[in-house]
């Protein structure tokens, strides 16, 4: 199979609220907003002239799905934002009032820093060591 990850779903609480946040805050793209059937949308967003894989952001239907919100792997980090200039983006970030958990690190695969969205999904922003 020659395949590739396309996108993830992100469960969120309100798809406004989440589209804003993406945009606004990561600098993403919208490239989707389709109504569906019952209330729902079909919301995708993606880091601006990237390449890799999209977020559909879903909003939680039920109980069940609202509790996983903001905690979709257990309180690990869930996605990684990759850049190619963490510094540049980093600052912008920051700038935009996204809260980083911690201070940027060196490891031996790249410079990385842990980040929380709207809802405290934790993310890495990552430049990948040459």
């Amino acid at each position: 199979m020659n395949g590739r990850v396309a996108m993830a779903t992100l469960v969120v609480a309100d798809y406004d609220a989440a589209i804003d946040w993406y945009t606004a805050a990561l600098g993403f793209a919208l490239l989707e907003d389709r109504p569906l059937d019952a209330g729902k949308r079909w919301v995708v967003v993606a880091p601006t002239g990237g390449t890799g894989a999209a977020l559909l952001l879903a909003r939680a239907s039920g109980d069940a799905q609202g509790a996983r919100i903001g905690d979709q792997t257990g309180g690990r980090v869930a996605f990684f934002l990759e850049t190619d200039e963490f510094a540049r983006d980093h600052a912008a970030m920051q700038a935009r009032g996204v809260e980083f958990l911690e201070a940027p690190r060196h490891e031996s695969y790249g410079t990385v820093a842990v980040f929380q969205d709207l809802y405290g999904n934790r993310w890495d922003l990552l430049e990948r060591a040459r």
